[in-house]
């Protein structure tokens, strides 16, 4: 499908929007929440000691679900399933920075897979240990496939939003068993479709896919984001603070310009403090996805990398593939 040259520019900055973000934040994770003082930059260290400018977790994994999407003509079914869980697994592995949960049902894949004889887990492995985790624990609700979830809304960007919600449900439950995980994917993966095809920032945009009782639930929850700074959801492991927080970050950020407006709204995230990292990557994809590439500081762009060997170029080729 051919786009609009301003929907390209949207298409282009969702996945390179995303990595920004997770690169400026990832020298800050887990770090105090800073006064706005602070000044922001990709300074790199951080939980995995990343080079200036590398993205982490959040940016790997999508493009995991990328590449399966990709592999499967661009929707998500048994094959790209499979495809996902094999290739996290493989990266777990040497990994700097793995979710906690995220790696923990990773490990239980691999290791059902192991005593089935079997050298690579599938999706059947993941559901177990999700779930298993989940039952065991009462706690599957981490931000770990929140993060993540951008790549569906350029694979279903066509597609009615029911179905680029049930993608990012289906894909969040792969490891995060937690409804709370799925509802916030869907959520968040609409709002980067609509984003795109419209340039607008409308986070409620999936609200009406869900029920009643949750999209109250929900609107309450934006309210209280748009309402308060990034550094008020300190709990922002947690996939609903996360949320906030980078709805929060997004929508209290000046905006004198698309290029101040990313700005000054991933530096905010960062500025929030925690799991930096992670709410600026979040913040980042549905920024990119409303104020397109060309808001991205060049700067920025010369040093975004990461696993596995990838710069942005790598992104933007996978964006216009996946969107296409």
């Amino acid at each position: 499908m051919a786009y609009p040259l301003q929907a390209q520019d949207r298409i282009r900055g969702v996945l390179t929007g995303m990595a920004s973000g997770d690169a400026l934040g990832a020298g800050y994770e887990f770090n105090a929440p800073m006064p706005e003082s602070a000044e922001i930059s990709m300074i790199g260290g951080g939980l995995g000691n990343f080079a200036p400018g590398e993205w982490t977790d959040d940016t790997s994994m999508a493009i995991v679900i990328a590449r399966g999407l990709l592999g499967s003509g661009g929707r998500f079914d048994a094959a790209a399933s499979d495809y996902m869980i094999r290739e996290w697994a493989k990266w777990a592995v040497q990994a700097p920075d793995v979710g906690n949960q995220t790696r923990a049902v990773l490990s239980h894949a691999q290791r059902v897979a192991s005593e089935g004889g079997r050298t690579e887990p599938n999706t059947a492995d993941a559901l177990s240990g999700s779930e298993e985790l989940h039952r065991r624990t009462g706690r599957s609700g981490g931000n770990g496939s929140l993060m993540r979830t951008a790549p569906v809304a350029l694979a279903y960007l066509s597609e009615p939003p029911a179905a680029a919600f049930h993608a990012a449900v289906e894909i969040s439950k792969l490891t995060h068993f937690d409804d709370e995980a799925a509802e916030a994917c869907g959520l968040w993966t609409v709002a980067i479709q609509h984003a795109i095809l419209t340039g607008e920032l409308e986070i409620r945009a999936g609200l009406p896919l869900l029920n009643p009782e949750r999209a109250m639930t929900w609107e309450q929850r934006i309210e209280q984001a748009e309402n308060r700074q990034p550094r008020e959801f300190s709990r922002n492991g947690w996939v609903v603070e996360a949320f906030q927080g980078a709805w929060s970050a997004i929508t209290n950020a000046k905006e004198t310009s698309k290029e101040h407006h990313l700005v000054s709204a991933l530096e905010a995230a960062v500025r929030g403090g925690v799991d930096t990292d992670t709410v600026a990557a979040i913040a980042g994809s549905l920024l990119g996805a409303a104020r397109g590439y060309s808001s991205i500081p060049l700067p920025w762009m010369e040093i975004v990398h990461g696993w596995p060997s990838l710069r942005i170029q790598h992104l933007l080729d996978i964006s216009t593939e996946l969107a296409g």
